[in-house]
């Protein structure tokens, strides 16, 4: 079943384009419109790594600098990382953006960020099917029957869900989703630009595993290459929601989110036995298992309309 959002007749459909700019002949704006998409990555990972090292140095991570972050929920994450994360994707998304379109770009950015374009019914599903089938995957590697979190735990769930989306979700997908992947696709079409973008988002994270997020000092080798392959696999899945709901970026964001809600707060509780490190292969099984059934059922074109059309 596809899930366009119906025709608007209400208006709210995407402002039309920005005008294109007077591209400068030579000289850094230049570069910057030749390769938005290179800058973009540059500027996403120089700005999250150059705020995140204090972190990563303290002793939250290396204990090179001996001091430690504020606890805050129980480790020093927030203050350690949050910084990082919103200067990174979501900065240089905004940044390139108005460089390359000006005012106009930018108001048009603020148009798509908040356009739902999609149904409320998909948003309850996907915050329903997210932990549904984590659960599952769990219980497949070992978790057995689950137990059930107590009720403080349950009565958390949203708040904290609406939390992340404020968090992870604004921090990170503005730039991976809603700046990179167009472009990605455009150029290079909807499954090799998600080929691309993926490596690279879970790229952007590999010097937190020097710190209290990765589990550091105890980091399973392993660890870091399972999760860049999740990001892979898992941005199949986040580019066919994205084509499907007419690039619907709260959905998407709720659909990142979910995942690390699920696993922050109600996980453990529910499978006390199973090791950290099952959770990330049940993120990995869940997330490869429908990546291939979106690639079987699109035939590659992860729902992005225009290729359904020629096909």
């Amino acid at each position: 079943m596809s899930i366009h959002a119906p025709s608007d007749p209400a208006g709210l459909a995407d402002p039309p384009a920005p005008a294109p700019r007077v591209v400068p002949v030579s000289g850094l704006r230049g570069s910057v419109h030749r390769r938005p998409v290179v800058w973009f990555f540059s500027l996403a990972f120089a700005l999250s790594w150059l705020a995140w090292s204090p972190y990563i140095l303290s002793e939250n991570g290396l204990g090179v600098l001996h001091f430690s972050y504020p606890v805050i929920g129980g480790s020093g994450q927030l203050l350690g990382v949050l910084p990082g994360a919103y200067l990174g994707p979501i900065t240089a998304a905004l940044l390139v953006t108005g460089i390359i379109e000006g005012r106009a770009g930018l108001r048009a950015w603020r148009v798509r960020m908040t356009k739902l374009r999609v149904r409320w019914y998909w948003f309850v599903a996907v915050a329903v099917a997210v932990p549904a089938a984590l659960t599952v995957a769990s219980m497949v590697l070992g978790g057995g029957s689950p137990a059930l979190p107590s009720a403080a735990l349950l009565i958390a769930y949203v708040p904290s869900l609406l939390i992340q989306m404020v968090t992870t979700g604004l921090a990170e997908e503005p730039g991976w989703r809603e700046f990179a992947m167009p472009r990605l696709q455009r150029r290079y079409g909807p499954l090799t630009g998600t080929l691309i973008l993926g490596p690279l988002w879970g790229a952007w994270h590999l010097p937190l595993f020097l710190s209290e997020w990765g589990g550091w000092p105890h980091v399973n080798p392993a660890k870091p290459l399972v999760f860049i392959a999740t990001t892979v696999v898992f941005s199949i899945v986040m580019t066919w929601v994205f084509n499907l709901s007419a690039e619907s970026m709260p959905l998407v964001m709720l659909m990142h989110t979910s995942v690390n809600n699920f696993f922050s707060t109600v996980w453990t509780p529910m499978f006390p036995k199973l090791a950290d490190m099952k959770a990330d292969y049940a993120f990995l099984l869940v997330s490869g298992v429908v990546a291939l059934v979106a690639l079987i059922v699109t035939r590659g074109r992860l729902g992005r309309p225009d290729l359904a059309k020629t096909a």
